[in-house]
């Protein structure tokens, strides 16, 4: 196999389709169209399923993907190197988070110590997160609750408390804060199931001997921040992730020490990269 062949299958696969995988490459088709053939007929293999100008790898397909990320991901961290001179005056950095609120800081921060980076953030739940940095396609993670994995190296970075959203005219908009109990019969609009956030309010709940009353189950926080606004339910978000607006007040659990947190992570083989060290040492540094 050679590398130009893995390079027009790498390009292929990212691409979704011949035509543009030649542009990206800067080759015609017919010479990206010949290199993955060559690599196919080599190994008497089918790496695409095909449907007319589009394609889409098959299982195998997949599998070879996951290892070109990983060859090419090297080589441009490679090139970058020896480009650069050691110094970081350019490059791609990719980061996977579970939402805008942590993740902005951290990008402040780092877009001051390095102006020329290019950063892209892409978002999702933690499987996501976490599935995004084994196949390398990104380089850092940020969540909001790490299970201890010794693929991974993670580093706390912030905690912050649970506040629960009342809508206006509700008997808890004027006060400060509120005891657990007291929420024992409201309605309440949680977070799906594996939430970070729901978790901690549900073992708070459990602490204070409440049954929760939950009325509606929303993955969205900008959709159960209007379910509140409109009166359905009392909604636990992180303190973090509260803006203030017209009809919805932010009132804390006085009581309870439930919170959410924020790590980044990445993979352990890849802790010393150079680009995923500068993060790392930006956001030891906050």
């Amino acid at each position: 196999m050679r590398l130009t062949q893995l390079r027009s299958f790498h390009a292929v696969a990212s691409a979704g389709g011949f035509t543009k995988a030649a542009e990206q490459l800067h080759v015609s088709q017919p010479t990206i169209t010949t290199q993955v053939r060559s690599l196919e007929d080599s190994y008497r293999v089918e790496l695409f399923h095909r449907y007319g100008r589009s394609v889409r790898p098959t299982e195998l397909g997949e599998r070879l993907l996951q290892i070109s990320r990983q060859i090419f991901s090297l080589e441009a961290e490679a090139r970058q190197l020896l480009a650069d001179e050691g110094e970081l005056r350019s490059g791609h950095l990719r980061i996977a988070a579970v939402g805008p609120y942590h993740v902005t800081k951290m990008l402040a921060l780092y877009n001051r110590r390095y102006p020329g980076i290019t950063v892209s953030v892409s978002t999702g739940n933690s499987q996501d997160v976490l599935e995004r940095l084994l196949d390398y396609r990104a380089d850092v993670g940020v969540l909001a609750q790490f299970s201890r994995d010794r693929r991974f190296v993670a580093i706390p970075y912030s905690e912050h408390p649970i506040v629960l959203l009342v809508p206006a005219g509700h008997r808890f908009a004027k006060r400060r804060s509120l005891r657990t109990a007291e929420l024992a019969g409201e309605p309440l609009i949680m977070r799906e199931q594996g939430s970070t956030t729901r978790k901690a309010f549900e073992a708070a709940l459990k602490a204070a001997k409440v049954e929760p009353k939950i009325v509606m189950e929303i993955g969205s926080r900008e959709i159960i921040r209007e379910a509140v606004v409109q009166g359905i339910g009392l909604a636990a978000v992180s303190e973090v992730e509260f803006v203030p607006g017209p009809g919805l007040h932010a009132v804390k659990l006085g009581d309870t020490e439930a919170r959410t947190y924020a790590h980044v992570v990445c993979l352990g083989e890849r802790r010393d990269m150079r680009m995923v060290r500068s993060f790392l040492e930006v956001i030891a540094e906050a």
